[in-house]
């Protein structure tokens, strides 16, 4: 089962990631690669974060430059 955090949550969790950042991050997840990777997942109105597949997402961005 997946660890699915709000974007406050995971901004606490990992502070190396501040919410502004994240939502950045999320605003722009079409562009970037975040929505294909599944990280993001909404209910509703409510914004979650897939822990694994995002920090699998983060190192794919690693790889990439």
């Amino acid at each position: 089962m997946p660890t699915l955090l709000t974007v406050n949550q995971f901004s606490a969790n990992h502070q190396a990631f501040t919410l502004g950042g994240l939502r950045a991050l999320i605003f722009n997840e079409h562009t970037n690669g975040l929505a294909q990777s599944g990280a993001i997942v909404r209910i509703g109105r409510k914004v979650l974060i897939d822990e694994s597949k995002f920090f699998a997402w983060v190192q794919a961005q690693n790889k990439a430059a």
